[in-house]
């Protein structure tokens, strides 16, 4: 149950807190880095649910119970594993989508900058922490955070490679780690199975 909090927070994390948060307020957003997160909570949320299995099983000594939360590991071990290879295989194309979003809001306020569209593009930079897309004549117009210098080392795309980057590397990570994790319920939970079963045939 806990480790199963500890996916939920993490995903929730990942998904509605830093940078990568304001490419979900637009109305598109890199869905396959996204994808990832959503089963990653899913089965964070499995796992907490499951975890009564396990624990009433003990207490009571049901093999029925036990069984269950055999079969739930089982299905979690799959779904992380899952979350673990997509977040890896994935990450290229979600950079890609990430960085094609920031393109199409580059576009739209070189094309009206004024209104929403600068407001938008203020939001994007200050979440990034950067300024344009390198060209340093073109980022004189562009609305950017004081705090940002405005040269070549403040590139949105690279920032948005070395974000989106980091972060699916974390999501891989946790997705497999906590999959060795399941491995370990899904031995005990069979040990444990099968010392009731002697029990019982014993007395």
């Amino acid at each position: 149950q806990l480790a199963g909090l500890a996916v939920v927070a993490f995903g929730l994390w990942l998904r509605f807190g830093g940078a990568m948060a304001d490419f979900a307020t637009d109305k598109k957003s890199p869905e396959y880095f996204f994808m990832g997160l959503y089963v990653l909570v899913g089965t964070g949320a499995l796992m907490t649910t499951i975890g009564c299995f396990g624990c009433c099983g003990a207490a009571r000594e049901s093999q029925c119970l036990i069984g269950a939360f055999f079969a739930c590991l089982l299905v979690i071990f799959a779904a992380e594993i899952t979350a673990g290879v997509f977040a890896f295989i994935g990450k290229k194309v979600a950079i890609q989508e990430a960085q094609k979003i920031y393109e199409d809001v580059y576009e739209d306020y070189m094309k009206n900058p004024v209104g929403k569209e600068n407001s938008t593009m203020y939001h994007y930079h200050v979440a990034l922490q950067c300024c344009g897309k390198g060209n340093v004549e073109q980022q004189m117009g562009l609305p950017c955070p004081e705090n940002v210098q405005k040269d070549k080392a403040s590139n949105c795309l690279v920032e948005i490679h070395n974000i989106i980057d980091a972060n699916l590397h974390l999501v891989g990570i946790a997705g497999i780690a906590i999959a060795g994790t399941t491995i370990f319920g899904m031995i005990f939970s069979m040990v444990l199975c099968c010392a009731i079963r002697n029990m019982r045939d014993m007395i």
